[in-house]
């Protein structure tokens, strides 16, 4: 990976790397750095969300160029059209920057939940789709009355006959009075034989959740026939997975839904005329590789969709059906970059300066003095393997008293320096052994975000993002990295990974700050993130381009203050402050005047966010 973190094969171009710097490829390509520093000379510190509209109308013109393009290369005379699925991402500033980049393309929004619906209805433009996906109860289905009322263009996607039932009780109560009724279009969500691929192959099969069986089907279509609906049932729709890593399950499913889509076409559901393939497109998150996560384009998915469909309704002697697709991940995952400064380099006590060398010291620490010292290219293997077996010799020592504590702590830095010195000399040899002796001596960086937070999927899933430092991209950086986030878990560690290695630079931090960038983390990320530890989401920022190239900074909004996440939890802010103020006001420790000035510390402290402070360049406390 070097220095360039395998940024050719995940940024799809995105981010470049500049002189030392990481660059938004765009305009006149500022640096995150320099971005970075703008957010933070505003007096917003911790960790930063930065997010990029232009990136999601890229997603999104991308989408829909490539449908188009492979509609006319087959001579396709069904629609393509695409929905956001909210589930991925409802943060205000992602969902609106998103309904205004796609105003050319009639994109819609999918919503799973009542709350998802109102955003829904109330976002997107008149005459651009929504889809109404999961379960729903009879106030839900209302709602979708109410936004066919109001003109939206929506589509109830059926998960069950008792859904089914209750759109038909729902639309007596909405239309029985009424000569023109209006009702939302109906989808039918189908359970495929089919299954997905990899840690989302659950999402298709006849083990998932959700979709109507053959013999439902047919049961629906009848209720449907019989209560006078056929003309609102418009929609098969089927989702084999997120994150498909392999076109081959998406192909079979093709198949087997547009054979049941030409079967009810050719039964005398004359309104049909769309098949919906739910989500599901890949995004490359790895950075080596060798780990390539996906094995085809955006080019060969829109082909397949489309050649699959087309030789069905050929075949079946039926009109050739809309495209509809409900790809979040694709859309999303890319728009966003989390920016945190590093607070601590653990493994930084490994160096000369802190040796505690005796006037007399045991003859193994002398020898291993001598070894660190003397060491060069041609000795380098042997005097390691001597230094490693000082080492045991001399903690075995240890362990039976006759050593103490200063031997001890002398003992490990001069392995670590012999270790460093060693693998430095011994770079180009590239053997096993030197590997596994660099994960020894990996450091351990203290970064100043929670993973629960802001990497829900890794914690949870163990789903690898790009990460890098946005600047010194000019020095080959030499340390193994391990990562720890600020929380008490232990679990809030991207421990280093031999197989998948990650390399940081050697740094002052109390001279000079370091950020890591995490990318790829606009999708489920913000919206599966935890209060764990009650860190809650960072401080995010718009950053938008002008016709000139210049960015401005926009719509920051700020990452919650203490106060507030305890009103979060349903604590009483009233009350936390009542109790704070009468402890300090009734301890006798302290005078009037110390009093007085506490509670100012302590309501300054109150107003800031949880995540911790950072130590300048120059020294000055910030928060």
């Amino acid at each position: 990976m070097n220095t360039n973190y395998g940024i050719k094969i995940w940024s799809d171009n995105n981010f470049i790397i500049k002189n030392s710097t990481v660059n938004v490829n765009y305009k006149n390509k500022p640096s995150l750095l320099e971005i970075t520093n703008n957010v933070r000379n505003k007096g917003y510190k911790g960790p930063i969300l930065l997010r990029f509209p232009h990136l999601i109308k890229k997603q999104i013109s991308t989408l829909y160029n490539e449908f188009n393009r492979a509609k006319k290369e087959f001579n396709y005379q069904g629609d393509f059209q695409a929905v956001f699925p909210l589930k991925v991402n409802q943060f205000p500033n992602f969902v609106n920057s998103l309904m205004e980049v796609s105003k050319t393309y009639n994109y819609g929004l999918e919503a799973g939940s009542k709350a998802e619906l109102i955003i829904a209805m109330t976002h997107t433009p008149m005459g651009a789709p929504i889809t109404v996906n999961g379960f729903k109860d009879k106030e839900m289905i209302a709602l979708c009355f109410i936004a066919a009322n109001m003109g939206h263009n929506i589509t109830i996607t059926i998960e069950g006959l008792g859904e089914l039932e209750t759109i038909i009780e729902v639309n007596h109560e909405f239309n029985k009075k009424r000569e023109i009724p209006v009702i939302p279009k109906i989808g039918v969500r189908i359970r495929l034989h089919s299954a997905g691929i990899g840690i989302w192959a659950k999402s298709g099969g006849y083990s998932s959740k959700f979709g109507l069986t053959s013999t439902e089907l047919l049961e629906a279509y009848e209720l449907i026939q019989n209560n006078n609906l056929l003309e609102q049932l418009w929609m098969i729709h089927f989702h084999i997975g997120s994150q498909m890593s392999d076109i081959s399950p998406l192909k079979k499913a093709l198949r087997e839904a547009g054979n049941i889509y030409a079967d009810l076409k050719n039964r005398g559901a004359s309104a049909l005329n769309a098949i919906n393939i739910g989500g599901g497109l890949a995004v490359e998150y790895s950075q080596h590789a060798h780990a390539k996560e996906i094995n085809y384009a955006l080019s060969e998915f829109a082909n397949d969709v489309v050649f699959v469909l087309k030789e069905i309704a050929k075949n079946k002697e039926i009109a050739e059906p809309d495209i509809f697709t409900e790809s979040g991940r694709f859309i999303a995952s890319n728009h966003s970059v989390l920016i945190a400064p590093v607070l601590e380099l653990f493994s930084q006590d490994y160096h000369e300066k802190s040796l505690r060398l005796k006037e007399i010291n045991p003859p193994l620490i002398v020898e291993l003095y001598d070894l660190w010292v003397s060491l060069n290219r041609a000795t380098a293997r042997e005097y390691l393997h001597d230094g490693l077996d000082h080492m045991e010799s001399l903690l075995t020592l240890f362990d039976l008293g006759y050593i103490d504590l200063e031997d001890r702590s002398n003992t490990e830095i001069l392995v670590n320096l012999i270790i460093k010195k060693s693998i430095l000399l011994l770079k180009d040899d590239g053997t096993e052994e030197l590997q596994k002796l660099q994960n020894k001596i990996q450091e351990r960086y203290l970064v100043n975000f929670s993973t629960f937070q802001s990497l829900p999927d890794f914690w949870g899933l163990k789903q690898h993002f790009p990460m890098m430092p946005i600047d010194k991209l000019d020095i080959k950086p030499t340390n193994p990295a391990t990562i720890w986030d600020i929380t008490c878990d232990s679990d809030g560690e991207i421990a280093f990974d031999g197989e998948l290695p990650l390399y940081l630079h050697d740094v002052d931090v109390t001279k000079d700050e370091y950020f890591l960038a995490f990318f790829l983390t606009g999708a489920y990320q913000e919206v599966l993130g935890m209060n764990h530890n009650l860190f809650t989401h960072p401080t995010e920022v718009i950053v938008e381009f002008d016709e000139e190239g210049n960015y401005t900074l926009e719509k920051l909004i700020e990452s919650q203050n203490i106060m507030d996440v305890l009103d979060d939890m349903d604590y009483d802010k009233n009350w936390l402050d009542k109790k704070l103020k009468y402890q300090l006001e009734e301890s006798t420790l302290i005078n009037q005047t110390q009093k007085r000035e506490l509670l100012g510390k302590l309501y300054l402290y109150l107003s800031e966010n949880s995540y911790l402070k950072t130590i300048q360049a120059s020294n000055e406390e910030s928060s």
